[in-house]
């Protein structure tokens, strides 16, 4: 069984409830990545990756209500929880699947990923980039929220400083609090932003910008040609 799914199996029913406590800034992040979307029509195309119980793809929704969405995820349990979400929307459709080897599922004018992508290896990040540029629509935007390695080892040390100061005043108990930090070990693969913005460029992508930045929380996009 793969260690990610496993993981994201068992946090499922508990997922939302916790965002809050363990990502700082969560709505501002958030709000970051919708706003990160430079799309002008009302009815995108849009995917979105990793996308656990459809966080981002709900707030995404209320800024394009008219929007055919498609959530793929490696976790069927975590995808269950967003389909209880979109119970009864029409133009939604689910891919359960492990992205660095699953299709995409078609072409879109959005791609979009919170917090799911630094769970990758290097070669496997970059290999994911070239195939969300060849399913883009020409025009199409990348956005993708997530957890960057700092540039230096002493800024990488501060960042955890920072991310463990947050957690030790969380409610979350002591628990929980350890699988948190044991996860966060064993699973984060982090890359530094601009390595990420580097071969982002390399797979052809323009307009490249950073929205938002919280430590080692990001937001960064793209627009491919």
């Amino acid at each position: 069984m793969d260690p990610i799914r496993t993981a994201f199996d068992e946090m499922a029913s508990l997922y939302d409830a916790q965002r809050r406590f363990i990502i700082p800034e969560i709505e501002e992040f958030y709000n970051a990545a919708v706003w990160a979307v430079d799309w002008s029509g009302d009815s995108p195309e849009i995917l979105d990756i990793g996308a656990g119980t459809g966080l981002l793809t709900g707030l995404l929704l209320k800024r394009f209500p008219n929007a055919s969405v498609t959530l793929i995820d490696i976790s069927e349990h975590m995808l269950a929880q967003a389909h209880e979400r979109f119970n009864h929307r029409e133009k939604t459709r689910y891919i359960t699947g492990d992205y660095r080897s699953t299709g995409l599922g078609g072409e879109y004018d959005v791609i979009c990923s919170a917090l799911s992508i630094h769970h990758l290896i290097e070669g496997e990040k970059i290999d994911l980039y070239h195939r969300i540029y060849d399913a883009l629509h020409p025009g199409g935007v990348f956005v993708n929220a997530d957890q960057v390695q700092g540039e230096t080892s002493r800024s990488q040390e501060r960042f955890r400083e920072y991310w463990d100061m947050f957690l030790h005043e969380s409610p979350l108990p002591p628990g929980e609090m350890d699988t948190i930090s044991k996860r966060r070990d064993t699973l984060d693969k982090e890359a530094t932003l601009s390595s990420q913005i580097f071969w982002l460029r390399e797979c052809g992508f323009t307009d490249l910008d950073l929205t938002y930045k919280n430590r080692m929380f990001t937001v960064f996009s793209g627009r491919k040609e």
